[in-house]
């Protein structure tokens, strides 16, 4: 079975990572990491042929040059890309590719407002696509088993395996047994075939691949349990957060400049101005007349302030440990040195001269096949 699916979603599953040339599109650079791809099943296809100029993207945007410009990419987008009937992705700096507006409303956008900072290849929009392949020996549904219990030994392997009895507190083996029981938790009476844990995963994806609000995410959970009262679910998007969060899927907010010059960590972790620029960390609330002002909201702004930039921070060694926590994967790893057919021919990055000139200056590193380049 093969399906196409938009960039834009695998960036926000967030499974490939970092190809050259493309902003925000995660492709690792060399074909040990390719194989990994593979596993999955994630391919490129070739990019579209038919994508117009865009020299004027870097005009002024009262030029004539650029208003002709915006309604080609106009046109292109509904031609080639994957309009929902009458919207399309907005790539202004306000909406950032995740509201869909119709026409007219993408075109007073980027006339207003402007494309968002380095969409200059329209990976949303039509000019290039992913094509994933799904093993043969796969039902048509690709979601029809989720091997939570299989999840769970990566994860925590060392829990898992242990033979022992655990002497005071232990963080990682209380989180495990957590997730052992959701695991084994009905979604409701009788049924077999998502637990509370595969069920909330799976609604967890749905929300990040569709640009779900957590609001909206909390509505929904809500909504389900009125309807079915027996249905076990978690009652809110935090506490579903918290799930997802124990398996070693979490990321770190680090609050930035509005205009990008620093992030306000280590030494400027209190600081509440940027160094450089003098702008803000916090949102600033319009001055209102003192007796107009409600007492609750005024309370609550000064309990928390809306940071004006956040950076999130998806930790390089977590997401390391992770590919090593799932034997398929390792062995993906290790293929280059172990599996590789050397008979002098240049099939993979390893038997390039580059590849070479790294190993004999770092030895050390070269000698153990599980250490990881990363381009």
């Amino acid at each position: 079975m093969v399906k196409w699916w938009k960039v834009a979603n695998l960036m926000k599953v967030g499974e490939i990572k970092n190809w050259k040339g493309f902003p925000g599109l995660n492709v690792c650079s060399c074909a040990t990491d390719l194989s990994i791809v593979e596993h999955y099943g994630y391919f490129l296809q070739e990019g579209n042929s038919n994508v117009p100029s865009k020299e004027w993207m870097d005009l002024p945007r009262y030029s004539k040059e650029y208003v002709e410009g915006v309604q080609s990419f106009l046109d292109f987008a509904y031609s080639y890309g994957d309009p929902q009937g009458e919207e399309i992705q907005c790539p202004c700096t306000k909406c950032c590719n995740i509201r869909w507006t119709q026409r007219n409303v993408v075109y007073d956008h980027l006339i207003c407002y402007g494309f968002v900072q380095g969409y200059t290849r329209w990976i949303n929009h039509g000019e290039w696509k992913i094509l994933i392949n799904v093993n043969c020996d796969m039902d048509d549904n690709i979601y029809s088993y989720d091997d939570i219990d299989g999840l769970l030994n990566d994860q925590f392997r060392d829990v898992a395996h242990a033979g022992g009895v655990y002497e005071g507190p232990n963080e990682d083996a209380n989180k495990f047994y957590n997730l052992v029981d959701e695991a084994s938790q009905e979604l409701y009476p009788g049924y077999k075939g998502f637990s509370r844990l595969s069920f909330t995963i799976r609604l967890y994806l749905l929300k990040c691949l569709h640009g779900w609000s957590n609001a909206s995410f909390t509505s929904l959970l809500e909504l389900l349990k009125e309807a079915m009262p027996e249905l076990n679910i978690p009652i809110s998007y935090n506490k579903a957060k918290s799930m997802v969060k124990d398996l070693g899927l979490d990321y770190e907010k680090i609050d930035a400049c509005p205009n990008d010059c620093m992030l306000f960590r280590n030494d400027h972790k209190d600081d509440e101005y940027c160094h450089v620029c003098g702008a803000s960390r916090y949102i600033k609330y319009p001055e209102v007349d003192s007796d107009e002002v409600d007492s609750e909201l005024e309370a609550s702004k000064k309990g928390y302030r809306v940071p004006a930039k956040i950076l999130r921070h998806f930790l390089l060694i977590t997401r390391l440990k992770r590919l090593f926590m799932c034997s398929k994967i390792t062995y993906t790893l290790r293929w280059h040195d172990e599996e590789r057919s050397k008979v002098g021919k240049l099939r993979h990055p390893v038997d390039g001269q580059a590849w070479k000139d790294f190993d004999s200056l770092h030895s050390e590193f070269a000698r153990d096949s599980r250490n990881l380049r990363l381009g």
